[in-house]
């Protein structure tokens, strides 16, 4: 079957997946983007549960203050440097700087496991294995502290 070039630019767009991985996906699913979308994301979780055990020893303090009233320093780690100068990585790190200080996580755990504030049909969790699949590195949350003014 012929791939839908305005199908495959869409997909891409929407993704941010490689070329090859998006013809693959409306080859195998007949030029469904809906269906191309999810199996890129499940194709993505795989590319990070294999990568999991890899070491991070590269990565980036991101600061966030929301009106001088509340702060947030986190730190996302990856595996190399080259990671941590992408648009994706340095984005991920603001999202979860932004998720920190509005839902105020306890925990490693806990922040892990909340609904992602800006798309709540998927978790934080799901959101950092989606960013692995994407850049191809293990990326980890490390440390993280939340200030507000007054407590």
């Amino acid at each position: 079957m012929a791939i839908n070039i305005k199908d495959l630019k869409k997909l891409r767009e929407e993704t941010g997946a490689g070329i090859a991985d998006c013809k693959e996906a409306l080859s195998i699913l007949n030029n469904d983007v809906g269906k191309a979308k999810e199996w890129l994301k499940q194709k993505g979780l795989d590319k990070a549960a294999k990568k999991s055990d890899r070491e991070v020893k590269a990565g980036l303090i991101e600061t966030y203050s929301h009106g001088g009233r509340v702060g947030v320093i986190v730190e996302v780690l990856c595996e190399t440097d080259f990671v941590v100068k992408t648009e994706d990585f340095k984005n991920l790190a603001h999202e979860l700087s932004l998720q920190i200080a509005s839902m105020n996580p306890s925990s490693l755990e806990e922040l892990l496991s909340q609904e992602y504030i800006r798309d709540n049909s998927q978790t934080v969790e799901q959101l950092i294995k989606s960013v692995i699949g994407k850049l191809g590195e293990n990326i980890q949350v490390g440390k993280f502290a939340r200030i507000k003014l007054g407590e």
